[in-house]
């Protein structure tokens, strides 16, 4: 499992990156929301994959901390999926602006001819 959600990770930033170095907006953004993905699995994996386990200390465990979940992790992807939904809106009009002031999609701002 662990292997699995290491190369998942190891190909959304390979692919990212990939993108980011494209000479158009849109995939420029699409990278961004790839790399977006894999820092959030892997802030989630950080965490310890438990299943079945609360989030919370109850006050019934007596000093067993053996049966929780980390809830760091969960609350960092949480805000980290609001947080880069709002930058991928914001850079979705951002081309788009640049696209109706330039004439192209280039992210130089230079014809490809």
């Amino acid at each position: 499992m662990e292997a699995l959600i290491a190369l998942l990770i190891g190909v959304l930033t390979a692919c990212g990156v990939y993108l980011l170095l494209r000479g158009r907006t849109f995939p420029v953004v699409l990278g961004l929301t790839y790399l977006s993905y894999a820092v959030n699995l892997f802030l989630f994996a950080m965490g310890r994959l438990t299943i079945g386990q609360p989030p919370v200390i109850g006050t019934g465990l007596q000093g067993d901390f053996s049966g929780y979940t980390d809830p760091v992790p969960q609350a960092l992807v949480l805000t980290a999926i609001v947080i880069g939904f709002a930058m991928t809106a914001f850079v979705i009009m951002l081309a788009l602006k640049a696209r109706a002031e330039l004439g192209n999609d280039h992210v130089d701002g230079k014809d490809a001819e």
